[in-house]
């Protein structure tokens, strides 16, 4: 690989970040709250209602989201499918930091930022390692 490709590749993987989070978010909040609102993303994220406002926006034009002004958030089935997948991810590799005996605090708070960076190759050999097969790609 040469490092045109692998910073490319870093370049790809921070503009999906904050998709993944927002669609993991909602998720969670929803299971929590049975609806989730701007205003619910806002104090999850520690960020503005404008910021949040404006990220839902382009995540409503990738089809990841729907909502109508001031009514809840939803996601679609793409945005479902890629919650989803988010989800697996951070679950691999935050078995694996645990397994490797980092105390799960610390294990959360990094399981976050590597989850969005790992690839699926290394995914799949973590998961061979600790006995976890992800389901996704």
């Amino acid at each position: 690989m040469t490092a045109k490709n692998r910073y490319q590749r870093t370049r790809s993987d921070h503009s999906t970040e904050l998709t993944e989070d927002y669609v993991e978010a909602i998720v969670e909040i929803i299971a929590e709250k049975s609806t989730c609102r701007v205003n619910d993303l806002a104090k999850h994220f520690m960020v503005s209602h404008v910021t949040v406002t404006r990220i839902l926006a382009r995540l409503e034009k990738e089809k990841l989201v729907r909502r109508q002004p001031y009514g809840p958030v939803f996601l679609t089935r793409s945005g479902q499918k890629l919650a989803k997948q988010s989800k697996q991810r951070h679950c691999v590799v935050l078995q694996f930091l645990i397994a490797l005996g980092v105390d799960k605090e610390t294990a959360e708070i990094d399981a976050e930022g590597i989850e969005h960076h790992v690839s699926y190759e290394t995914l799949k050999a973590i998961g061979r390692l600790i006995n976890v097969l992800p389901r996704v790609a």
